[in-house]
């Protein structure tokens, strides 16, 4: 997967807008104005910063070396996946929608109900 293919999945997901409110290579990806993801496109390592569940998010680092706490983020919920290592394009995705619904499961119920429905 390629910076162009990363940014393609994302965007295609419901919902989803992206911006630079950090800098202008941080790119951010949200869902309902939350935050879900973060790829610095300054980096020559590709690279995505994603919400997990606190459980999962541990286990993730404990099986991947790509895994790693994300930088600037709060450890317990966000972790770094360094692509094309040693985790397969098809579980980057997965993990990708996981960060999508640990952001819209804090959501009001109105919110994940509408944005479930569609």
């Amino acid at each position: 997967m390629n910076i162009e293919e990363l940014h393609e999945y994302c965007m295609s997901l419901k919902g989803t807008t992206e911006s630079f409110p950090f800098d202008e290579v941080s790119l951010v990806l949200k869902v309902e104005n939350k935050m879900f993801a973060l790829i610095p496109l300054d980096n020559p390592d590709l690279q995505i910063a994603l919400k997990c569940d606190p459980e999962k998010a541990i286990e993730l680092r404990e099986s991947y070396s790509c895994v790693e706490p994300a930088w600037h983020f709060h450890k317990k919920y966000w972790n770094t996946i360094y692509l094309n290592r040693d985790m397969n394009e098809e579980e980057v995705i997965f993990w990708i929608r996981h960060s999508i619904d640990e952001v819209i499961k804090k959501l009001p119920k109105r919110i994940r109900d509408e944005y479930y429905q569609n």
